[in-house]
């Protein structure tokens, strides 16, 4: 099978086996994984997304660090090709997502049946690759964690991105009040165009004044949550629209620059301040994400999210995706997608 392969640490923009010695290589006979219990389950991928996670897996500088060689990847969506002969909920054939911690990056991964969902009739398969990770990420720091109601005011920075646009609709579906947080005219325009409140273009500059001129217009007192995956200056200044008793999301660091939030002024505000760390759910909280993960499948389902693709590559275009997420190109999500096989030989081991 063709699988991305991360060789050794480097720049992933680079183009995979390039003179100018990348650390990805695409391997077209890459070992296809067998089934390595009585309930795994091998999916054949069709679409796996690209998450900024990926990017700093192979510069190496994510908190978690795998041994090399290794297949990027996290989520990814696809068909059952085979499973195990204990497997009760699948059957070849079946449409599936899922999220792995690497490996996703290749035609062929094998998870455990309680790892997998089944995707929804009506829901576009290359689009539910690019749900778990965003959309799980943000459903858990807004729903479970910040417990966001509705009428309450939400500020999203970087709300432009993968998990920012996530964000931006989960804080619609709880019946907040949204303001969002982006650079250029394209990604300004595009978050109008998806209903959210009040958009600010981070490149004019003016961000707490037009926050405040907003929050004025409609007799709010303040922004009750901040949903942050960017860090650097922007938290310092997000943190003057704040109200008394506010939570903050700190998702990542997007601008490189981790924040100092001051804990005097926690304290004198009473804010809470949640780290969101979403792959960590699956060892200590594995069924936070399943409720999490089937309650937003059956929003996509329902059309009361919508999963916003960007751009599309092939494995051998990888680093233009990179590229793309490095950028800050990206409008929702960039993905990496197979063609559909002229036949498949399946079977049930």
């Amino acid at each position: 099978m063709e699988a991305l392969v991360c060789r050794k640490l480097g720049d992933p923009t680079t183009p995979p086996d390039s003179s100018q010695d990348s650390p990805l290589t695409v391997s077209k006979s890459h070992t296809i994984p067998k089934l390595n219990s009585p309930t795994s389950v091998r999916v054949r991928i069709k679409s796996t997304s690209l998450n900024y996670a990926n990017y700093l897996q192979v510069l190496g500088k994510y908190q978690e660090k795998f041994a090399l060689p290794f297949v990027p990847g996290s989520d990814y969506s696809g068909i059952v090709e085979s499973v195990g002969p204990n497997v009760t909920n699948f059957k070849i054939g079946d449409p599936v997502c899922s999220f792995a911690g690497v490996g996703s990056f290749a035609q062929f991964i094998v998870a455990e049946e309680k790892d997998l969902f089944g995707v929804p009739d009506g829901c576009d398969l290359v689009a539910a690759g690019a749900l778990p990770v965003a959309y799980g990420t943000s459903h858990v720091a807004l729903v479970h964690r910040a417990n966001l109601k509705s009428g309450q005011v939400l500020l999203v920075l970087g709300a432009a991105g993968g998990v920012g646009l996530a964000a931006v609709q989960i804080g619609k579906v709880c019946g907040a009040t949204v303001i969002a947080v982006a650079r250029g005219s394209e990604k300004v325009e595009f978050l109008k165009s998806m209903g959210v409140d009040h958009v600010v273009d981070l490149s004019k500059g003016g961000v707490i004044e037009s926050v405040k001129a907003f929050l004025r217009t409609r007799k709010l007192k303040g922004v009750d949550v901040l949903y942050d995956p960017v860090g650097g200056k922007l938290t310092k200044e997000s943190m003057k629209l704040l109200s008394w008793g506010a939570q903050i999301l700190v998702i990542g660091f997007a601008s490189g620059e981790v924040p100092v939030i001051p804990a005097n002024i926690a304290l004198v505000k009473n804010w809470t301040i949640h780290g969101l760390y979403w792959g960590s759910y699956k060892m200590n909280h594995p069924e936070v994400l399943e409720d999490s993960l089937k309650e937003l499948l059956s929003w996509l389902a329902k059309g009361l999210i919508t999963i916003y693709i960007s751009h599309s590559y092939k494995l051998q275009q990888a680093h233009l995706a990179f590229l793309d997420i490095r950028d800050r190109k990206v409008i929702g999500k960039v993905m990496l997608t197979f063609d559909d096989p002229k036949s498949v030989t399946s079977s049930r081991l």
